[in-house]
């Protein structure tokens, strides 16, 4: 029996063949993968992970690919940082950084999902993979489908930051820069992806796609010590990352690697795109489409795919959403490079700044395991914080002009 049972609607539950399949013919229900639990628990075993490779894909169990030949080999297992300093500022006794500003090869959580996504799609027969993206995600998809020898089309908003236009054209794909927003980018991605015969991974593709996600819950609980933490605190776009961290713990208790899973999952978003963050402070289970306006652009989704699915895990897992200022972000990336020597870009700043809310709030207390995932990497956002962090101070090249400015005595102590 094969590890993959179907696809099945989130709605209705009617199932379907794991083929590039994303919505149900029924009720037009997202689809996702369904798998065969009974079987992966005869094979796995806390023993045969940590014998497995030094990436993600040591939980090839519970990830929707055949293998074994795999596209990105080298994602994953990010280091979990114990952000001592941090947590001594906010006033939490364990605190922990999942850092995935050092993911190979584009320094974004996206390595993991478009792994799984190209990998997929390669044993679907597929030659040319495509995506709508606010960034991070076309950088991936570019160096993937290099590294694969894949044909590729990525599709970005025409606003992006410089770093990550840069990180589409070096690996030569066809990058279209596409005048509006990112709901105007996948809108049209969905077109085309009717149209051609590609592989879209966030469209056509989506089901596996985001299976990827997962491989950050199965990492924080290794790295813990097999054990589920606490709290999370997880930045949002579609919602799509918050709901397989919470599909991941679980499914860690499911296949007996864990006794239980009491993790409250909270949601962070920029008050500029918060469409999800808003419905969960006004007590709504459905959001409202906004017009995205901040400097997270990585986070810009004014109509969040998974929205909805997200405000149902945090409910579920009795957890909260937030969100924070422009103003805040900085902030928020300024704490964690000054604390920890992390340096993260604009969905970071997110994380950050509404880790702090939640502690002054109360939400998260002193004593509880506290995970705040990081995403991608600052030098990608460089804009948002240049105005922030001030100048190099400048002087003559002379001890003199030194000691002067620095006012540092001869044996190094202040003078």
């Amino acid at each position: 029996m094969a590890k993959i049972r179907s696809l099945v609607c989130r709605e209705c539950g009617s199932e379907y063949p794991a083929k590039a399949i994303h919505v149900c013919e029924l009720c037009f229900g997202p689809l996702e993968v369904k798998y065969n639990y009974d079987e992966i628990k005869q094979t796995i075993s806390r023993r045969s992970i940590e014998a497995g490779p030094k990436s993600m894909w040591r939980y090839m169990d519970l990830l929707p690919v055949e293998g074994p030949q795999v596209v990105g080999p080298h994602a994953g297992l990010t280091p979990m940082v114990r952000a001592k300093n941090l947590g001594a500022y906010l006033g939490l006794d364990e605190l922990y950084i999942k850092n995935d500003t050092v993911n190979h090869p584009t320094l974004s959580f996206k390595d993991r999902v478009v792994a799984v996504a190209l990998t997929r799609a390669r044993e679907l027969g597929f030659e040319t993979v495509a995506c709508a993206s606010t960034g991070n995600l076309a950088n991936s998809v570019a160096a993937h489908a290099a590294a694969s020898s894949m044909q590729c089309y990525v599709f970005i908003p025409g606003d992006l930051e410089a770093a990550k236009v840069l990180g589409n054209l070096i690996y030569r794909p066809n990058v279209v820069e596409v005048e509006g927003n990112y709901d105007d980018v996948n809108r049209l991605c969905s077109e085309i992806a009717g149209e051609h015969g590609w592989a879209f991974v966030n469209i056509n593709i989506r089901p596996y796609y985001a299976e990827g996600s997962k491989t950050l819950a199965y990492e924080t609980v290794e790295q813990l010590g097999w054990r589920a933490p606490d709290q999370v605190v997880i930045p949002m776009a579609s919602g799509s990352l918050l709901t397989k961290i919470w599909k991941g713990l679980n499914e860690m208790k499911h296949v007996g690697l864990i006794d239980s899973v009491a993790t409250k999952i909270n949601g962070a978003q920029a008050e500029g795109c918060s469409p999800i963050s808003t419905a969960f402070k006004a007590g709504r289970d459905f959001f409202k489409p906004v017009k995205p306006k901040t400097i997270a652009k990585s986070l810009a989704i004014g109509n969040p795919a998974d929205g909805y699915y997200a405000l149902k895990t945090t409910a579920e897992s009795g957890g909260a959403m937030d969100m924070v200022s422009d103003e805040e972000i900085v902030d928020g990336i300024k704490l964690l490079a000054q604390t920890e020597g992390i340096f993260a870009e604009t969905a970071g700043g997110v994380t950050i700044g509404v880790l702090r809310k939640l502690v002054k709030q109360g939400v998260i207390k002193k004593h509880e395991v506290t995970v705040a995932y990081i995403t991608g990497n600052g030098l990608k956002t460089q804009e948002a914080v240049l105005e922030a962090v001030g100048r190099p101070t400048r002087i003559h090249p002379s001890l003199v002009s030194f000691e002067k400015t620095f006012k540092v005595g001869k044996h190094g102590g202040d003078a």
